[in-house]
């Protein structure tokens, strides 16, 4: 058997690796190659190109990489199309996978799209397109395959790797003898993104916001993990604008700071899932240009953006964790949010108890039940 894979992001490259040790399992011998990122080459797939070809974000921002983003695609289908792999899977970046994918099922490929578009969040309408991009949709999230099924689109539930992956149980004392920092002090972890355009925009309100806590809560100890080392000057600014609080910066070590935190201030984005299963309480928001802005708030259909609020909200009705975006995202806003949950344990407590509910609905041990789904679809 041989399978080829694109996936975007870094959150793609987690998601892929799990599936192809599931297909593994099921295909011993199976081969695997396309757009990859670490944990896809570690998990044993050759990679064609690299996972960052397709790390952008923001709609005015892909435009400025879109011209070579259409040529990618194009080589990628002359390639994948005459190699004629079993299955070609696409993991998440829609807008450049499904026209893949389109493509290829075209020349009689199977295709499977994992992770579902967020058609229950803007443009339903593309559910059409999808179902003719793909032979089998994989989705994340429970409530995500009856939307597919009412148009007669085959899809399956396989739940999160994530969810398989991260542990609640992690010892916070462990966590800040790894990093370095005192056990017996409070530690407040933000994370302002992993793209230079989600730092350029959040990295002020994130110092300031340290700044005011600073001033009211003694003895509170920051850490921030950058995801590249060429962010750190990027933050590092910001910082210099805000002096007082204790920083410590990290390469990379998110999982490993939000571990060590009692709460958590990051992007919206899939560190907040992971911040949810691994149990630590926390405060959403976001920036970006005011044109990616506007047109997100005309197109986008639900009320919340973080996962964890769309996902409580699907399972009990109501938002668990503050957000505050573009305008709202400022110093003393993001503080009190913090301060709260620094200093209620009724506030903490109520957040990890609909944490609990989200986790266990998306541990399903998602890359093998992804194989078993891919498995029925080529009848093997």
């Amino acid at each position: 058997m041989r399978f080829a894979l694109v996936a975007g992001e870094a959150s793609g490259d987690i998601l892929a690796a799990a599936l192809i040790r599931g297909l593994r399992e099921r295909f011993p011998g199976a081969t695997f190659y396309g757009v990859a990122g670490p944990r896809m080459r570690e998990a044993g797939c050759e990679a064609i190109e690299s996972i960052e070809a397709l790390s952008v974000m923001g709609l005015t921002e892909v435009l400025r990489h879109l011209p070579r983003l259409l040529r990618l695609r194009g080589s990628l289908l002359e390639r994948i199309a005459a190699d004629r792999p079993d299955v070609f899977i696409g993991i998440d970046a829609p807008d450049f996978n499904l026209g893949l994918e389109r493509r290829l099922k075209a020349r009689g490929i199977r295709t499977v799209h994992l992770v579902s578009p967020t058609i229950w969040a803007w443009r339903p309408g593309r559910v059409h397109g999808i179902g003719q991009a793909a032979d089998l949709i994989l989705c994340l999230y429970p409530f995500e395959p009856a939307l597919y099924e009412r148009h007669g689109i085959r899809a399956a539930y396989v739940g999160h790797p994530l969810a398989d992956q991260l542990d609640d149980r992690v010892p916070q004392a462990a966590a800040r003898r790894a990093l370095g920092l005192p056990e017996q002090d409070r530690v407040v972890a933000l994370l302002p993104g992993s793209r230079s355009s989600e730092l350029h925009f959040l990295s002020a309100p994130f110092a300031a916001t340290a700044a005011w806590l600073h001033a009211r809560v003694p003895g509170l100890r920051f850490v921030t993990p950058l995801a590249r080392p060429d962010l750190r000057p990027i933050f590092e600014q910001a910082l210099a604008r805000h002096p007082g609080p204790s920083w410590h910066l990290l390469e990379g070590r998110s999982r490993e700071a939000m571990q060590a935190a009692d709460v958590v201030l990051l992007a919206s984005g899939t560190a907040t899932l992971e911040c949810l299963l691994l149990g630590r309480p926390m405060v959403v928001s976001y920036k970006a240009s005011a044109l990616t802005a506007w047109l997100a708030y005309r197109l986008v259909k639900i009320p919340y953006v973080s996962l964890p609020n769309i996902l409580a909200t699907s399972l009990a009705g109501d938002a668990v964790v503050p957000e505050l975006l573009q305008d709202d995202a400022r110093p003393e806003w993001l503080g009190q949010e913090l301060y709260c949950l620094l200093r209620h344990p009724v506030l903490r407590d109520r957040q990890l108890a609909r944490f609990d509910a989200v986790r266990t609905t998306l541990r399903q041990d998602a890359g093998r039940r992804a194989a078993h789904a891919i498995q029925e679809l080529i009848g093997g």
